[in-house]
């Protein structure tokens, strides 16, 4: 197949979209399909894209200065060369600039368009645009979700919950819950010992890390929060935020109010080939607490390197931690969850049964698999829908000209 994909984002702009279109194309492609990606150009160096990556000229966005808006006359500019590469179908990642092009471009290429629903906007926009009321703009979320799903062929979700929540705004447009695959070979192994020497964290200090964006929607302040109650029984606690993001201040703010500045360390974004899977492995617990995640990559990360995840259960979350012998499932309650991480943080031989038990369960969730099942979808998609699309195309061609 021949697979054209538009996006807001990706690589080096870091967050579970960016790794989601990483992960299915680099297996798409060992499979032997031709994957095209348009996404912006972020003005760094970006010389292992490799030829089949096309960064468009954008500009920043003022609300959110991590992305940026992709120039449309540049994408434009492009369909004749496009339409020479004979695609067959067209992936849309995200709800900007990508998602009206991307239809634009199904029209214009004759070929069936896919989105993943990425995002979950309606707890996530009011964050960004804090000027306007946070229930017309959850409103205003709703609104414009259903009518971008009801525009093309077909939607994926990673979660259960998420397809849910679609179903209820009313999207009519059939959707797949197809969740992102993880790299499972990639986490045979992490050194948590190097990465507190460099540190110096001391090798018997009891550590927790969470690994994010860390924006708003996060829900980070929820778990230094929840550390005051925890340092009432381990003084020498650590937690530990890697990551970076529009709420790095206000959580370094609040580390201070609440008397914790010795106790959370924020380390910036880590190298995903190497640093990140040692701080991983540093820890004694992976903690989270998320309130909008659509999937949850980061949990499933911790658990195939065999950490122990301690997690709230909420949106697409579920799905990884439900029946999953490798995790704790905490309530939404920051004293009930500060009680799970003592015991845990208190019981060596539970927490190296958990990391057992979550490392054979991130096997289920392997990337070859999720690929499997996309490249199924597309040829099912394809077979269905691009008939229906030539037709129309070839209708609105003939109208043109008699008008």
């Amino acid at each position: 197949m021949r697979i054209l994909m538009i996006s807001d984002v990706f690589f080096p702009r870091i967050n579970g979209v960016s790794t989601s279109i990483h992960t299915f194309r680099k297996r798409l492609i060992q499979a032997g399909h031709e994957i095209v990606l348009l996404v912006p150009d972020y003005k760094v160096s970006t010389q292992s894209d490799g030829q089949d990556i096309i960064r468009i000229p954008s500009m920043r966005v003022i609300f959110d200065p991590e992305d940026r808006l992709m120039h449309a006359g540049q994408i434009r500019k492009l369909t004749a060369t496009l339409k020479q590469r004979d695609f067959d179908i067209i992936h849309i990642h995200t709800p900007f600039v990508a998602h009206y092009l991307g239809l634009r471009l199904s029209r214009e290429l004759c070929i069936p368009s896919i989105e993943t629903y990425h995002t979950f906007f309606e707890e996530y926009l009011y964050n960004y645009i804090p000027l306007l009321p946070k229930n017309w703009l959850k409103a205003l979320a709703r609104k414009v979700s259903v009518r971008q799903c009801n525009k093309v062929d077909h939607v994926i979700v990673p979660s259960t919950a998420m397809q849910q929540v679609l179903h209820n705004y009313g999207v009519k447009t059939n959707t797949t819950i197809l969740p992102t695959g993880i790299e499972v070979e990639a986490f045979g192994q992490g050194d948590g010992a190097s990465f507190r020497r460099k540190y110096n964290i001391d090798a018997d200090r009891p550590v927790l890390v969470n690994v994010s964006r860390i924006a708003h929607e996060k829900n980070i302040d929820f778990l230094i929060r929840m550390l005051t109650h925890v340092w009432q029984d381990i003084p020498d606690i650590l937690l530990i935020i890697a990551g970076d993001g529009p709420a790095k201040r206000h959580l370094q703010r609040l580390a201070i109010n609440l008397g914790l500045e010795n106790n959370i360390m924020f380390i910036g974004y880590l190298d995903r080939k190497a640093e990140l899977y040692d701080c991983y492995c540093s820890a004694d617990v992976f903690v989270f607490s998320s309130r909008t995640e659509t999937q949850g990559l980061v949990l499933l990360e911790a658990m195939a390197l065999g950490i122990p995840v301690i997690s709230t259960a909420i949106m697409g979350t579920k799905d990884i931690l439900q029946d999953n012998p490798g995790a704790l499932i905490a309530e939404d309650d920051e004293v009930k969850f500060a009680c799970k991480v003592t015991r845990l943080l208190s019981n060596d031989l539970q927490r190296k049964s958990l990391g057992a038990q979550a490392r054979e369960a991130a096997q289920q969730w392997s990337a070859d698999v999720m690929a499997d099942r996309m490249q199924n979808l597309y040829c099912n998609i394809i077979a269905t829908k691009a008939p229906v699309v030539e037709k129309k195309a070839v209708q609105k061609s003939k109208l043109g000209a008699q008008n």
